[in-house]
């Protein structure tokens, strides 16, 4: 079976996803505070790394694991499900923005759905 990357466009669809993605994120007042002072570049970098990654593409994440990179956010910043829910409606509006079929969207959430747990600091749900 071909994978989601492919099926979505490869690179150049998971770069456009990404930078649409964050100018959502971004201009979310829910979550936005939650990326005051980062480094922006980078966090594209390791978002698009990541979703090449779990969406089937190579293997060319490095990043830390989602428990351990998320951990501060949930004990200093309190993020929480709700946090998490508008991630998922901001992803889930940047690849309706792009054209991407909703089969796709749909497995693309249920990908981000699977790390729930980790993100949020507890076992996967």
């Amino acid at each position: 079976m071909t994978s989601l990357y492919e099926r979505i466009g490869g690179d150049a669809a998971v770069n456009a996803a990404v930078d649409l993605f964050y100018v959502k994120v971004l201009a979310d007042k829910r979550i936005s505070h939650f990326f005051e002072g980062v480094d922006m570049a980078k966090q594209h970098r390791m978002q698009k790394g990541f979703f090449t990654f779990a969406f089937g593409g190579p293997a060319n994440y490095s990043g830390r694991g989602m428990e351990v990179a998320h951990r501060k956010l949930v004990s200093e910043k309190g993020l929480n499900d709700s946090h998490y829910d508008a991630v998922m409606e901001n992803l889930g509006a940047t690849l309706t923005e792009l054209g991407v079929p909703a089969d796709l969207i749909a497995e693309a959430a249920a990908i981000a759905e699977s790390v729930r747990g980790p993100v949020l600091g507890r076992a996967a749900d």
